[in-house]
């Protein structure tokens, strides 16, 4: 039997890893390897950063939607109706309706990517003031540098943290197979075995794990996504296939 490690928590669906595990004869384990939380609001204040200065600000995440508002309440400032919301996507931005009358607010949409981001805010509302979202793990190099290339006035700040889990009671030789998503996975990997030892495989699922993997000196046995494996469960149907 194959036994596989998943780096998150077990999914709403889980019925495409059941068939996984019933075509196969596998066993698939859930367990995420960090979680996400809110700055606390002295963590907040130690950026020095007053949200009223701001007219705009960019979400990427809802996460950070959820950690945005729950500061404001925290430290009592009143979000104006004439902020503007920029979001990355359009089920980021709908997300907002959780925290605000949705069609009475200036929100705009990209499709995922920086540019799209960029798009909405040129040349219309150029003279905004931006804060841009981020959490203390993710890589806004590239939306920063088309925000400062396109003369955009803005400022980065971080409202969620990663912290990394217990795991020390999981014997990681005992799975042929680990699917890592994010750096934190390994930052939390190391975190809990410092002298860990690359004994098992390892499936990567993202674009920013690569470079943490490689730099951690860690193997990579698949790397996705892919066009021939759009999905983590048709990623692990081809590796159990090859490795019948």
């Amino acid at each position: 039997m194959k036994k596989i490690l998943i780096s998150q928590s077990e999914p709403m669906n889980i019925a495409p890893y059941a068939q996984i595990e019933e075509k196969y004869g596998a066993k698939i384990d859930f367990r995420p390897f960090f979680i996400v939380e809110p700055l606390t609001s002295r963590e907040f204040r130690s950026q020095r950063i007053n949200i009223l200065d701001y007219t705009a600000i960019v979400f990427s995440a809802r996460r950070t939607i959820d950690a945005f508002f729950q500061l404001c309440d925290e430290l009592r400032v009143k979000v104006p109706d004439t902020m503007k919301y920029f979001c990355s996507t359009e089920a980021v931005a709908v997300y907002l309706q959780k925290h605000i009358v949705y069609r009475k607010r200036k929100i705009f949409f990209g499709t995922g990517t920086p540019d799209s981001i960029i798009a909405q805010i040129t040349p219309k509302h150029s003279g905004e003031n931006f804060l841009i979202a981020t959490s203390d793990s993710s890589n806004s190099d590239a939306l920063a540098n088309l925000f400062a290339k396109s003369g955009l006035k803005f400022k980065l700040s971080v409202f969620v943290k990663t912290v990394s889990q217990d795991l020390h009671d999981l014997k990681l030789s005992d799975y042929d197979l680990t699917v890592l998503y994010n750096p934190s996975d390994v930052k939390s990997l190391f975190e809990n075995f410092p002298d860990y030892k690359a004994d098992t495989k390892f499936l990567t699922f993202g674009h920013q794990i690569v470079k943490a993997m490689e730099e951690a000196g860690l193997p990579i046995e698949m790397k996705g996504p892919a066009a021939e494996i759009p999905s983590v469960a048709k990623a692990l149907e081809v590796w159990l296939e090859a490795n019948k």
